[in-house]
């Protein structure tokens, strides 16, 4: 293996022939041999995103040579259109403090492959720097919570479809189940009847909404600190650039983004990517709810609730023939028990900057990133072979409604509360329906009784499941 001998301020290093990132890039490979996870597929994309617009942008305003920038340009788009270099981008993710390292390795990889472009051999630097050129009128501390605002709405936008799949999926099945009558419950008690359709559309619902609260959280990270420079007060960049910048920015990703009205605030705070994942975190809660419902509700097959069939993905144990689990709504809880911890993290390291910078923004940015990318690839997946495919056992459910000594809170108007609380205690001790209590202590006639009782009156007494879902 042959190797270039690089320098930068601190010394000497020899960097492989093949590499296209440089010394800087380097000495952090070896300063921070920590996880093995290198930076988010996105996160790249975001940065090199940052890049080309500045070389654009310096181009058009005479301060940087416009053969240099054309290569900056082709070398950003062959990572952008193409997919290349993904392999050059070998920083841990955890790393020295605000990503000043994973910003340097950008700025060498897209710096050598510009000097082969313009017939140059890598580390040349004398024809396209790492600093002078690609980093022109930036600074880590801009280009990194740009970086992560960006690449926290390209994966919103990815992310919000999902969301609106699944929400659309639960009505469906809404309707599909809106005749099945079971059992409520609250407190894991019996409770009165309702049918199953309405649960599923609760949960339809519930996802539709929290779409709609990831997809406002998100609007924070469309205003972009880029342009602050060093600390905020835009040192070294052209008057116009915070502007132009994310003008630029929006065109290529076609996201619409501005320019923060105080680049101090946008580079010392992290809110934007606090808010968005407030938002994921709080749907993963009602994501966990519901997965154990459905755990719930296809417990047995003989011993538990067993109202509802979940699609067989596998076999459930290794020694229990043809036992079955629930594997995908165990799977959802496990993904959501890891967001929640990317979540904290989030938490702990947006409080953790001082002064003009936050300097945790590369734990923040992985957390965020891994963060959107994990929960629409798992309910992309809960979907497809779970959501998708449930049937209800409706002779089960109905079993189970007609069963429920809770149909005697229908009889409260008619008998009164305490009368008809005595016909429950008298069933349950007794073994017997209401029916047969109400009809042996002569409560009621039968007709009576049966316009009281009846299921679809209980479950729908005003028409509202007949309205909107």
């Amino acid at each position: 293996m042959g190797y270039r001998i690089e320098h930068d301020s601190i010394g000497e290093l020899k960097v492989p022939d093949e590499a296209l990132y440089g010394v800087q890039t380097l000495r952090a490979v070896q300063n921070f041999p920590i996880s093995g996870i290198m930076p988010h597929k996105v996160f790249i994309q975001a940065t090199v995103h940052i890049k080309k617009a500045a070389a654009r942008f310096h181009s058009k305003v005479g301060m940087l040579d416009k053969k240099k920038a054309d290569a900056i340009v082709k070398a950003c788009d062959e990572i952008l259109e193409k997919d290349k270099w993904i392999d050059q981008f070998v920083v841990d993710v955890y790393q020295a403090g605000a990503g000043t390292s994973h910003n340097m390795n950008v700025n060498e990889v897209l710096a050598n492959r510009a000097i082969e472009i313009l017939g140059g051999k890598r580390g040349d630097y004398k024809l396209v720097h790492p600093n002078d050129h690609v980093n022109m009128g930036q600074s880590t501390n801009d280009v990194i919570p740009t970086a992560i605002r960006l690449s926290g709405l390209m994966l919103v936008r990815e992310f919000l479809p999902v969301l609106d799949k699944l929400s659309k999926t639960f009505f469906k099945k809404g309707q599909e189940f809106k005749k099945v009558f079971k059992s409520g419950r609250t407190h894991l008690q019996d409770a009165v009847p309702i049918t199953l359709g309405q649960e599923f559309t609760a949960y339809g619902e519930s996802i539709k909404r929290h779409h709609d609260r990831v997809e406002r959280a998100s609007e924070d990270l469309r205003e972009l600190g880029i342009g602050g420079s060093a600390a905020g007060s835009g040192l070294n960049t052209h008057k116009d650039y915070p502007v132009a910048m994310a003008k630029l920015l929006s065109e290529q990703t076609g996201l619409k983004m501005s320019s923060h009205p105080n680049l101090f605030e946008a580079m010392q705070s992290l809110a934007p990517a606090v808010s968005v994942s407030n938002a994921v975190r709080n749907l993963t809660l009602d994501l966990i709810r519901i997965a154990n419902d459905f755990r719930l509700m296809t417990s047995g097959p003989t011993t538990g609730f067993g109202e509802i069939f979940l699609p067989v993905m596998q076999p459930g144990s290794s020694i229990m023939p043809g036992k079955v689990n629930p594997v995908m709504a165990e799977c959802l809880n496990m993904v959501c028990f890891q967001v929640l911890g990317f979540d904290a993290t989030i938490a702990m390291a947006s409080q953790a900057g001082q002064m003009e910078l936050n300097v945790m923004m590369p734990v923040i940015a992985y957390n965020q990133n891994q963060m959107l990318t994990l929960m629409a690839q798992m309910l992309r997946v809960f979907e497809e072979k779970c959501v998708r495919g449930i049937k209800a056992d409706e002779k089960r459910c109905q079993y189970f409604a007609d069963m429920s000594v809770q149909v005697a809170a229908a009889l409260n108007p008619v008998i009164g509360y305490e009368k008809a609380a005595e016909v429950v205690k008298t069933a349950l001790k007794e073994g017997k329906t209401i029916r047969q209590v109400v009809m042996d202590k002569k409560l009621l006639t039968e007709e009576k009784y049966n316009q009281a009782v009846k299921m679809e009156k209980i479950v729908d007494p005003h028409g509202w499941s007949m309205k909107g879902n």
